[in-house]
């Protein structure tokens, strides 16, 4: 049966049937299917790590494999420590951080008290309420704060693990994904698979890369405003990045606390001028060049891209989402059939203007732009 030949609606149906049941699927095996997806995006950003190891100096590929998978840890180490250590340092500061939130907390219990005529007793019963609700479910905190420890740890169990095959049995995969089609498509098959997997890897190395450059910009500009803790915020500010819009103003807002708290109101508004500027930096001249236009995804589907990830996956599907979309587009662009997808996922690009030619004599033309 011709699927091309369907009726318009019986098409829309299966379509819509078949989104419904991968997202079920995708929803069910969050915990295997999040840290795969997360490994599959490191392999090819240590693809290349891997064929120098193999080709150049002849490792076999079980040695090349452990190599990166140690390169790996070192760097998650350093992380780890480098915010480890930022965040002890940063407890250091908390009586300020409590003696300034206490001053705007008193400042705004008085203007409720003027604005709406509450009594500040009867505000500070309404907190004790709650504050007695909350102890009373510390059991329920204690225990989803274990359970997230515990799901964090067996989330970088298996990422290291699926990292670790998808490395070694990746030619394997490769084979499996061309061999499974029908042999007429093998050839077209093998170069869309080699093509994503180029692609892929330039925009997880130009992600990467966009992270870097948005700390070191972030990290001179709070420097220089002399706020406080400002390579921790720096470098929290190019991982949240990867949420396009919404982790700016997370890291925006973090900043201006932190600002506020151990300097002035102006520094505050310095902060967000210098947070609007990088990210005009990155949304202009970062992320196209860096990047890549090609695997640019437009802001509604980002968004969309966000909340859906965020629904299925949580936290890790929001920053998981735009890479996913991103290969998404760049195989709907090379299959037949799907490049209007494609098309819909990406930025929307201005037309060519034709040139209008005018005769003017015999041997002389006039071009005009429209």
């Amino acid at each position: 049966m011709n699927l091309f030949k369907l009726p318009f609606l019986l098409k829309l149906a299966l379509a819509v049937v078949s989104i419904i049941g991968l997202g079920y699927l995708v929803k069910l095996g969050q915990s295997i299917l999040a840290p795969f997806f997360l490994a599959f995006l490191m392999a090819m950003l240590f693809l290349p790590v891997a064929n120098f190891l193999e080709k150049k100096l002849r490792f076999p590929r079980s040695i090349s494999t452990i190599i990166s998978v140690t390169i790996l840890l070192v760097i998650l180490t350093g992380l780890i420590f480098f915010f480890g250590s930022q965040i002890s340092s940063f407890s250091r500061d908390v009586p300020q951080l409590s003696k300034q939130f206490n001053l705007v907390f008193h400042n705004l219990q008085a203007w409720v008290s003027k604005t709406f005529n509450v009594k500040i007793d009867e505000q500070l019963d309404y907190l004790d309420q709650g504050l007695s609700k909350l102890l009373s479910s510390s059991g329920i905190i204690l225990g989803f704060t274990l359970g997230v420890f515990s799901s964090s740890l067996g989330f970088l169990a298996f990422f290291i693990l699926f990292f670790i095959f998808i490395l070694n049995y990746r030619r394997i995969l490769n084979n499996f994904i061309v061999n499974v089609f029908n042999e007429k498509h093998k050839e077209s098959v093998q170069e869309v698979v080699s093509e994503v997997r180029i692609m892929t890897k330039r925009y997880i190395i130009g992600l990467c890369l966009q992270i870097v450059i948005v700390s070191v910009l972030t990290t001179t500009v709070l420097t220089i405003l002399g706020v406080k803790y400002a390579i921790l915020l720096g470098v929290l500010t190019g991982l949240l990045n990867v949420i396009p819009y919404i982790g700016i103003c997370i890291s925006l807002l973090i900043s201006c606390f932190i600002a506020f708290a151990t300097g002035t109101v102006s520094t505050c508004i310095y902060v967000a001028i210098g947070y609007v500027i990088v990210h005009i930096i990155d949304g202009n001249i970062v992320l196209p060049f860096v990047v890549g236009s090609k695997v640019k995804i437009n802001a509604l589907f980002s968004f969309i891209g966000i909340l859906l990830g965020e629904h299925l996956w949580g936290i890790s599907g929001m920053f998981l989402c735009i890479p996913a979309i991103a290969i998404i587009k760049i195989i709907f662009e090379r299959v037949e059939g799907l490049k209007p997808w494609g098309n819909l996922l990406g930025e929307d690009h201005k037309p060519h203007k034709k040139k209008k030619t005018y005769k003017i004599s015999k041997n002389i033309t006039l071009k005009e732009m429209d």
